[in-house]
């Protein structure tokens, strides 16, 4: 069987994950680009396929049925939003994801971002490697009313790794039950959990825009906004607006509208921006990558799990 790696870092910190499929007698073929396929790169890169271990490329319909022998795809990651599920249904592949692996290295990304933000860290050090000695009063943790907007597997750890540092806990999540939630984890409407929040932190799934123009009409004045889940959850031109009349103080962006990120908000010094890195660490990676090599092999009923 013929297995095509669509992720860009595959095996790169171990080896392990890449040596299971080749000890399953798998031919295994790596992404050519070590980048984000296209639709028509993969296209063409799945066409002679078995079993796919896939990233965030567009496994849309048309992707889909031209790929004649593709049995099961296996995501290294949360999401499967790239994916169509009714072709996938249709066409009998099966199709699983690492839902666990991810969610202690994005909480930290989460944290060191919010972290850098409040005390201003990076901005700072840009100061003093430009020759400024300059020291500003920046805000701590302590205090903060922190909203998570989506209230997951990722959403919960990061709180737990806030609490230590005082912060007021607000949730606004539909599916969640107000039951369900600590004792110091207050149960908000959207547009509640806008009006008092310091600090956004946003977890959500999905593709849908949650923060437009309305919603950072509601926000004070200051506001922190951390993204670690998808750009779409935020209306980019309206996010440029709020940063503008500084409703926004400072934003984090780790997930992207299209991705490499050539947009607007690489003139704003106090947006930080990472590549997409939330599940880059070394456990992390080696985590997700052996769940979903076991999945694929599972599903081509090749190796029990």
């Amino acid at each position: 069987m013929r297995v095509g790696i669509t992720t860009s870092s595959f095996a790169e910190s171990n080896m392990k994950p890449k040596m299971m499929l080749e000890e399953a007698e798998m031919e295994v073929i790596d992404n050519p680009y070590k980048r984000r396929l296209t639709e028509s790169e993969v296209f063409e890169f799945i066409l002679d396929k078995d079993g796919l271990i896939a990233g965030l490329e567009p496994l849309n319909k048309k992707v889909l049925k031209n790929a004649k022998r593709l049995k099961a795809i296996a995501r290294v990651g949360i999401g499967t939003e790239n994916v169509d599920l009714n072709s996938v249904d249709e066409l009998g592949i099966k199709l699983s994801n690492t839902p666990d692996g991810p969610t202690n290295a994005v909480a930290e990304l989460t944290i060191t971002a919010a972290l850098d933000l409040c005390r201003k860290l990076s901005a700072t050090n840009r100061k003093i490697h430009n020759g400024r000695w300059s020291k500003n009063i920046s805000r701590s943790l302590q205090g903060q009313h922190v909203l998570f907007i989506g209230y997951g597997r990722i959403g919960r750890r990061t709180a737990e790794l806030m609490r230590p540092f005082g912060v007021k806990i607000l949730v606004a999540d539909p599916f969640i039950d107000k039951n369900d939630l600590k004792e110091d984890e207050c149960n908000v409407s959207l547009n509640e959990g806008l009006l008092h929040a310091d600090i956004i932190s946003l977890h959500a799934g999905g593709n849908d825009t949650i923060l437009s123009e309305d919603q950072f009409k509601l926000i004070k004045s200051g506001v922190i906004l951390l993204n670690s889940a998808r750009g779409e959850l935020v209306d980019e031109n309206a996010l440029i607006d709020a940063i503008d009349s500084g409703k926004v103080e400072s934003a984090w962006f780790d997930a992207f509208w299209k991705e490499p990120y050539k947009g607007r908000l690489l003139q704003y010094p106090n947006v930080l921006l990472t590549p997409h890195i939330g599940t880059y660490t070394e456990q992390c990676r080696f985590s997700m990558e052996m769940e979903a090599v076991n999945n694929l092999l599972r599903d081509l009923g090749v190796k029990e799990r």
